[in-house]
């Protein structure tokens, strides 16, 4: 049976590789952005198949991305590559600022070959401080984030129910986290997901 990964990384190897919209091969959720290392990372030690950062540049089917801790990246997408900007995007939706979480099959160019790029994805805990029907500003650690609701995107879950599109239930003072794409630049979030403990 052939693994996402190898077929990573025979179309890197290849050189056919065409860019590709959201996956043919199942995409992986929001969530799995902020997952754990793979098994085989020492603890403490870097990824070497993560990276993360800020677009400098895009040329054909690469992205020239900036880590935070300033080392350099390139990051090919292929056949294969789930993007995730709100929800599944297709790879003309990267722009240059964007921030990005990818992971992937290191090549032995050094080049990250991407199987998830999560493009402005922001995972934040605060509390609400006003709603309204289209916007929630959030307390996070003193800081207000203005985290804006968008119509057939945005879901709350309340406790372990089945995410709902109605964000109604969501109180001024509550505990909540928001997963979502971050507006580059700004102290905003377009709304993916809020989790509500009640």
């Amino acid at each position: 049976m052939t693994t996402r990964r190898q077929v990573l990384r025979s179309a890197v190897l290849g050189g056919g590789a065409t860019v590709l919209a959201a996956t043919a091969l199942g995409s992986l959720g929001p969530e799995a952005a902020f997952g754990a290392a793979a098994p085989a990372v020492t603890p403490g030690a870097p990824d070497p198949n993560f990276a993360e950062g800020r677009i400098r540049s895009i040329k054909d089917n690469t992205l020239f991305v900036l880590g935070s801790n300033m080392v350099f990246h390139r990051i090919r997408v292929v056949d294969g590559t789930s993007l995730w900007k709100l929800g599944p995007v297709a790879f003309d939706q990267a722009k240059p600022g964007d921030g990005l979480y990818a992971r992937g099959v290191r090549m032995p160019d050094g080049v990250l070959a991407a199987e998830s790029v999560w493009l402005n994805i922001v995972n934040i805990k605060g509390h609400v401080r006003t709603i309204t029907s289209e916007k929630i500003h959030l307390d996070h650690n003193g800081q207000e984030i203005l985290c804006h609701q968008v119509p057939g995107k945005s879901v709350a879950v309340y406790s372990d129910a089945p995410p709902s599109a109605d964000l109604s239930l969501l109180r001024v003072g509550q505990h909540v986290q928001v997963l979502g794409a971050w507006r580059p630049d700004t102290n905003q979030v377009d709304i993916a997901t809020v989790f509500s403990p009640h």
